[in-house]
């Protein structure tokens, strides 16, 4: 399970609505958005700029979406020169101007951050001078962000006065390590210009990660790219986020796809979902994790079922003798009740990889079958599996999973309770899903974004169940009184 929150960028939707685009990314199954502020995206500068904000921050709050608030419109500011005015220019003030509008905007809409970049340092200012205004320029917008109890996420940049994120760090520490000031890292930035990867500066910047954006990239080129198409490591940079235990905003930020907006984004959060498979499987034991995910046979099936889909139907139930059956994480999760198995994840690989090669109407049936048809494991790694797929296969996952929340196997319970469950079931089947964990002793590390969906009737069921114990004299399982403590 991951703390952050996946979501899409405003500025890949340029050719929607807003409210068309929030709908198109909450129904696509992300979490949150990036909301790029811009002339027909809650333009800071019309008139009616207060009631329009009051209205988007109800329909955040409708379709469930957390927010970060971003800064890069290109011509916003100035209809002849793209970015302009900088930070770093010689009149800055409409662009400190536009920074204090955002802030305001990002404390209507209850957004985690304003994220804002240097600009590029003209040819007529030297670095120095550059340096001083920069510093003077996020120190004002400082003043506003500390009236409003907004954070600020300053982005490195290729190309740009701040480009590296050791050079953000550095007019932080200048200015006096301020709370509200944080980073924004694009880990496409980082495979185009740092010396480090993704990763590695992900995990640098670490507790002072306020918003991350999501592309691929190749070395020294300055493309955002859809995942897949550069040299960025997806499943190690979404396990590394992980590892830093980031809560905040992880976005897709494909600004030059707003042509084929929808589709993009679907295969945006297919593969983001696919890498996480993979990431938030990684041990951390002595199993050897290159080995789990890129096993010979698992390389050479993939590639099978890429060939002729229906291969799957005979490599499916072999993957426990080809790559074995052990629980990823063996010292703190014996039973793979909470991370799943070798196989488990897998399976979620050949999944995934069947989602690329097959359209709705051929993949939910495809799916279906396998669970169907297969035995216990083969069914646990389709649960564990749904994830990696696409939203048109939601309906079948969501057939699949209720059909294994009836199932007294408590693997198939842990699994049916993961990341797919947590976005499809309905309030009421998740909570009594809860509570089936419960009964079967299926631990709650197990029940994806259960701190998010927790609400008072889960916590009144809990807490009629303890008594219920209690009266019969019966132990109340740990985890019930943990829940019920921690929500006290």
């Amino acid at each position: 399970m991951t703390a952050f929150h996946l979501g899409y960028g405003t500025n890949g939707f340029a050719n929607h609505r807003l409210d068309d685009a929030l709908r198109v990314i909450a129904d696509l199954g992300y979490a949150a958005v990036a909301l790029t502020l811009d002339h027909d995206h809650l333009d800071p500068f019309a008139d009616d700029v207060v009631k329009r904000t009051e209205h988007v921050a109800g329909l955040l709050d409708l379709l469930g979406l957390r927010c970060v608030v971003e800064t890069g419109a290109r011509y916003l500011l100035d209809p002849y020169r793209k970015h302009h005015p900088t930070l770093v220019c010689d009149e800055p003030e409409r662009r400190i101007d536009f920074l204090n509008r955002a802030v305001r905007i990002a404390a209507d809409l209850n957004a985690d951050c304003v994220s804002f970049w240097s600009g590029i340092r003209p040819s007529t200012v030297d670095p120095d001078t550059a340096w001083r205004r920069m510093r003077a320029g996020v120190a004002t917008v400082l003043e506003e962000a500390g009236e409003r109890g907004v954070r600020l996420g300053l982005e490195p940049e290729p190309g740009m006065f701040v480009e590296h994120l050791s050079e953000a760090l550095r007019l932080r520490e200048e200015l006096g390590a301020p709370e509200l000031l944080g980073i924004t890292l694009d880990v496409g930035h980082c495979v185009a210009v740092e010396p480090d990867d993704a990763a590695t500066c992900l995990r640098r910047a670490a507790d002072l990660l306020v918003n991350v954006q999501l592309d691929d990239m190749r070395t020294g080129v300055h493309e955002h790219l859809e995942f897949g198409e550069g040299e960025l490591n997806l499943p190690a940079t979404l396990a590394a986020l992980t590892e830093v235990g980031y809560s905040g905003v992880a976005a897709v930020e494909l600004p030059r796809h707003s042509h084929a907006a929808p589709d993009v984004a679907a295969r945006s959060i297919t593969a983001l979902r696919a890498a996480l498979g993979s990431a938030a499987s990684r041990p951390d034991n002595d199993l050897d994790w290159m080995t789990q995910v890129d096993h010979p046979w698992l390389v050479e099936a993939e590639d099978r079922v890429r060939a002729d889909p229906a291969a799957i139907r005979t490599l499916f139930p072999a993957v426990g003798r080809k790559v074995g059956r052990a629980p990823l994480r063996p010292e703190t999760d014996p039973q793979g009740l909470v991370h799943g198995t070798v196989d488990d994840l897998a399976r979620t690989r050949l999944l995934a990889v069947l989602a690329e090669v097959l359209d709705g109407s051929r993949l939910g049936p495809e799916v279906a079958d396998l669970y169907r048809y297969g035995d216990d494991a083969e069914r646990r790694g389709v649960l564990r599996g749904l994830s990696a797929l696409p939203p048109v296969a939601a309906h079948t996952g969501l057939d699949i999973v209720k059909d294994a929340l009836r199932a007294n196997d408590i693997r198939l319970v842990a699994a049916a309770m993961g990341e797919f469950g947590a976005r499809h079931l309905d309030d009421h089947t998740w909570r009594h899903g809860v509570l089936k964990c419960l009964f079967v002793g299926v631990p709650l590390a197990a029940v994806a974004d259960l701190d998010r969906r927790a609400d008072a009737e889960l916590l009144r069921m809990v807490g009629d169940y303890a008594d219920e114990r209690r009266a019969a004299g019966r132990e109340v399982p740990a985890d019930a009184v943990t829940l019920l403590e921690a929500t006290s």
